[in-house]
């Protein structure tokens, strides 16, 4: 994945602004090398998800494959994509979930609406500046 910083200016405040874009990586491009290097063929792969083989090979060129679908992938070949695919986030490497685990999710998920709230506060303070 390729680091890309982007820089606008704000005419209003004569300031600049930089982001940090990240170059979308090819997710079916990935998978397909993972596959091929498995020892499954597509067909049983196909089947495991539920899915036709011209589904998957069409997947193959999807730069942008749902990580539901590479999480199921993952699963069936026994593979962990979080090296290849830096969008997962730890809680999305929990491919099946107990009792326990959605205890934590959820405690997660509180502490993120917190953060997210606290910053919003903040936001709108300074805004009012």
């Amino acid at each position: 994945m390729k680091n890309i910083t982007q820089c606008a200016f704000n005419e209003k405040n004569i300031s600049r602004f930089c982001v940090n874009i990240y170059a979308m990586q090819h997710r079916g491009e990935i998978i397909r090398k993972v596959i091929y290097n498995s020892g499954f063929t597509v067909t049983e792969i196909a089947a495991g998800i539920g899915k036709s083989r011209r589904w998957m090979y069409l997947m193959f060129e999807n730069s942008n494959v749902s990580l539901d679908i590479v999480l199921q992938i993952g699963k069936i070949i026994h593979y962990d994509f979080a090296d290849e695919i830096k969008e997962f986030s730890p809680s999305q490497k929990i491919i099946e979930k107990s009792p326990a685990n959605s205890n934590i999710e959820d405690s997660e998920a509180e502490y993120w609406k917190n953060k997210y709230l606290k910053l919003l506060e903040e936001y709108n303070e300074l805004l009012k500046k």
